[in-house]
Protein backbone atom coordinates (compact mmCIF):
# COMPACT_ATOMS: atom_id res chain seq x y z
CA UNK A 1 0.00 0.00 0.00
CA UNK A 2 2.88 2.68 0.64
CA UNK A 3 4.80 1.37 -1.95
CA UNK A 4 1.72 2.46 -4.36
CA UNK A 5 1.20 5.96 -2.44
CA UNK A 6 4.67 6.52 -3.16
CA UNK A 7 4.62 5.81 -6.74
CA UNK A 8 1.88 7.49 -7.21
CA UNK A 9 3.42 10.56 -5.65
CA UNK A 10 6.64 10.06 -7.62
CA UNK A 11 4.31 10.01 -10.76
CA UNK A 12 3.05 13.75 -10.10
CA UNK A 13 5.45 15.12 -8.77
CA UNK A 14 7.91 13.59 -11.63
CA UNK A 15 5.47 14.86 -14.50
CA UNK A 16 4.67 18.17 -12.85
CA UNK A 17 8.54 18.87 -13.22
CA UNK A 18 8.79 17.49 -16.73
CA UNK A 19 5.80 19.12 -17.95
CA UNK A 20 7.07 22.29 -16.50
CA UNK A 21 10.40 21.74 -18.16
CA UNK A 22 8.79 20.70 -21.69
CA UNK A 23 6.72 24.18 -21.06
CA UNK A 24 10.38 25.98 -20.38
CA UNK A 25 11.43 25.03 -24.11
CA UNK A 26 9.37 27.78 -25.47
CA UNK A 27 9.03 30.19 -22.52
CA UNK A 28 12.47 31.71 -20.59
CA UNK A 29 13.99 28.95 -18.51
CA UNK A 30 15.91 26.61 -18.27
CA UNK A 31 14.79 23.80 -19.93
CA UNK A 32 17.76 22.25 -20.13
CA UNK A 33 18.10 21.97 -16.39
CA UNK A 34 14.46 21.57 -15.53
CA UNK A 35 13.20 18.35 -17.99
CA UNK A 36 16.33 16.09 -16.57
CA UNK A 37 15.51 16.73 -13.13
CA UNK A 38 11.74 15.39 -13.81
CA UNK A 39 13.39 12.11 -15.67
CA UNK A 40 15.27 11.93 -12.39
CA UNK A 41 12.22 11.83 -9.81
CA UNK A 42 10.73 9.93 -12.08
CA UNK A 43 13.77 7.36 -12.67
CA UNK A 44 13.01 6.58 -9.15
CA UNK A 45 10.38 4.79 -9.49
CA UNK A 46 10.14 4.09 -13.34
CA UNK A 47 12.13 1.86 -15.52
CA UNK A 48 11.50 3.63 -18.55
CA UNK A 49 12.02 6.79 -17.20
CA UNK A 50 15.55 5.48 -16.34
CA UNK A 51 16.10 4.50 -19.89
CA UNK A 52 15.03 7.90 -21.12
CA UNK A 53 17.72 9.65 -18.54
CA UNK A 54 20.39 7.68 -19.40
CA UNK A 55 19.47 8.47 -22.98
CA UNK A 56 19.65 11.86 -22.51
CA UNK A 57 23.00 11.87 -20.26
CA UNK A 58 24.77 9.69 -23.19
CA UNK A 59 23.51 12.08 -25.81
CA UNK A 60 24.73 15.09 -24.02
CA UNK A 61 28.48 13.80 -23.24
CA UNK A 62 28.44 13.17 -26.84
CA UNK A 63 27.82 16.67 -27.86
CA UNK A 64 29.90 17.65 -25.21
CA UNK A 65 32.59 15.83 -26.69
CA UNK A 66 32.21 17.25 -30.32
CA UNK A 67 32.36 20.75 -29.12
CA UNK A 68 35.20 19.99 -27.30
CA UNK A 69 36.77 18.47 -30.56
CA UNK A 70 35.04 21.65 -32.46
CA UNK A 71 37.44 23.77 -30.58
CA UNK A 72 36.31 27.53 -29.77
CA UNK A 73 34.80 29.01 -32.66
CA UNK A 74 34.05 26.30 -35.33
CA UNK A 75 32.23 23.90 -36.43
CA UNK A 76 33.41 20.40 -37.63
CA UNK A 77 32.65 18.75 -40.96
CA UNK A 78 31.27 15.54 -40.76
CA UNK A 79 33.43 13.10 -40.37
CA UNK A 80 36.14 15.69 -41.22
CA UNK A 81 36.34 16.07 -36.79
CA UNK A 82 39.06 18.57 -35.80
CA UNK A 83 38.88 20.33 -39.47
CA UNK A 84 36.47 23.75 -39.18
CA UNK A 85 33.92 23.96 -41.94
CA UNK A 86 34.88 26.88 -44.57
CA UNK A 87 32.30 29.74 -44.86
CA UNK A 88 31.47 30.38 -47.81
CA UNK A 89 31.69 33.87 -48.82
CA UNK A 90 29.08 36.18 -49.32
CA UNK A 91 29.55 38.62 -52.57
CA UNK A 92 29.44 41.85 -50.60
CA UNK A 93 32.54 40.47 -48.53
CA UNK A 94 34.17 39.82 -51.97
CA UNK A 95 33.60 43.27 -52.95
CA UNK A 96 35.13 44.89 -50.37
Amino acid sequence: MLRAARKVVVAIVGMAVLVAGLALVVLPGPAFIVIPAGLAILATEFPWARRLLRYAKDRAVGLLRSARRAGPGGRTAPGHEGAPLERPRSSAVERS
